[in-house]
């Protein structure tokens, strides 16, 4: 684990320069009743090394709470700074890129206690706050568990990932102790296990009686050690869940520290694991906008298409997406033919209005133990038609800019 940290905590050189840029944007920020201050993983000393993304809070005073401060901040940064992006948000935010740094500049309401935030952003300098409770030692354990998530592609809340959030990694590390013990645990995960660090409720059963239900929909729920009401895990999926778990029973079993290196997947590294079976890859150029829409338009469209291609057995899919590059979409099926007629299956004879519009939809029925079936013809049996066919449908063109479809 020493050679891992030695690559991944920042460096004397590397904390000086981040610091240096921070104070040097936040300095730029004049705005009467109001403070800049450092947030994020920056505040709680838990970022990585090589990371470029600078979180800074705007602290606006209790007096201005009915006030669009997005608004207030948007005009004190485009005097400061020659190129900014207002980016929505439950409040809108601002990114620029400065010396180098991907700098995001977020506008709060300060407040010292959960229940009086305005926008759940508000409590950000909190969850600082009790992170920095922590040991230096603990912080490390931290840094492993996020490198581990980040190089497996499980990091990140943003509705396309759906993936562990950095304050969850922190949140679980302190609950846990380290990242093995983390691992560990992960094994022994069942459904909606609820992690109250704090001890806010005096069980699982309470905790989940307090919650709203709309926040405990998630596979794992864990009690935001300072808002007691909010399930920090709620955006975490159950794919990332499982996909978390398998790669901890692995790595416990190896130890090999490759799990902790990032691997960017490329065309060749996809065709080469092809074998006997048939390949699709697809190359698409995303539309403009915001990443994480950008992120869910590119998911949307990969699950769309991955549902369509049961009818070729398939057999895996996956999709990689760095923002700023085009996105690579794969499917492996099995055949690379369907058949060229399905039978469709419709509803009970008894249930004589809905026969009938079976029977006006389609033409060639028949009837077989008192229900109503179809003989359909596939319009495109060979998969090189159906992909072509699929592409041009309203749901992938409204979510596309273009498509790039490779056939092995």
């Amino acid at each position: 684990m020493k050679q891992i940290l030695q690559d991944i905590v920042p460096t004397k050189q590397e904390c000086e320069e981040f610091t240096k840029v921070a104070d040097a944007v936040i300095k730029k920020i004049k705005i009467k009743d109001a403070d800049a201050i450092l947030g994020g993983s920056g505040a709680k000393d838990t970022w990585l090394a090589t990371s470029h993304d600078i979180d800074i809070f705007v602290q606006f005073a209790r007096k201005y709470e009915d006030k669009s401060i997005s608004d207030i901040l948007e005009k004190v940064l485009k005097k400061a700074f020659t190129k900014i992006e207002r980016l929505h948000g439950s409040r809108d935010y601002f990114q620029l890129f400065y010396k180098g740094y991907t700098i995001e500049l977020v506008p709060i309401i300060k407040i010292t206690k959960a229940e009086n935030a305005c926008n759940i952003t508000d409590v950000s300098p909190l969850h600082a706050t009790w992170v920095n409770k922590q040991s230096m030692k603990v912080k490390n354990e931290i840094r492993l568990a996020k490198q581990f998530c980040k190089a497996n592609k499980l990091y990140g809340a943003e509705s396309y990932i759906a993936g562990f959030s950095g304050y969850i990694i922190e949140i679980l590390i302190v609950y846990y102790g380290s990242f093995e013990k983390l691992l560990r645990a992960s094994l022994q995960w069942k459904p909606q296990l609820v992690v109250d660090v704090e001890k806010h409720y005096k069980n699982r059963k309470m905790a989940l009686f307090h919650l709203n239900k709309s926040k405990t929909q998630s596979p794992l729920i864990i009690i935001d050690p300072v808002d007691k009401g909010r399930n920090a895990a709620a955006a975490l999926g159950a794919v990332k869940l499982r996909e978390f778990t398998k790669l901890a029973k692995k790595y416990l079993q190896t130890k090999d520290l490759s799990y902790f290196t990032e691997k960017k997947v490329t065309k060749e590294m996809i065709i080469q694991k092809k074998g006997k079976q048939h390949l699709t890859l697809m190359t698409i150029t995303p539309q403009d906008g915001k990443r994480d829409v950008i992120g869910m338009k590119l998911r949307k469209t990969f699950e769309y298409i991955e549902k369509s291609l049961a009818p070729f057995a398939l057999l895996k899919a996956g999709w990689e997406w760095n923002p700023g590059e085009d996105a690579l979409l794969y499917y492996y099926t099995k055949k690379d033919m369907q058949s060229s007629s399905i039978v469709r299956k419709g509803p009970p004879l008894k249930m004589k209005v809905q026969v009938t519009n079976f029977k006006k939809k389609n033409k060639d029925t028949y009837i077989k133990n008192k229900t109503i079936f179809a003989n359909i013809t596939v319009k495109h049996p060979s998969l090189k038609a159906f992909i072509k066919s699929v592409l041009k449908e309203k749901y992938v063109t409204e979510r596309t800019r273009k498509v790039i479809v490779e056939l092995y």
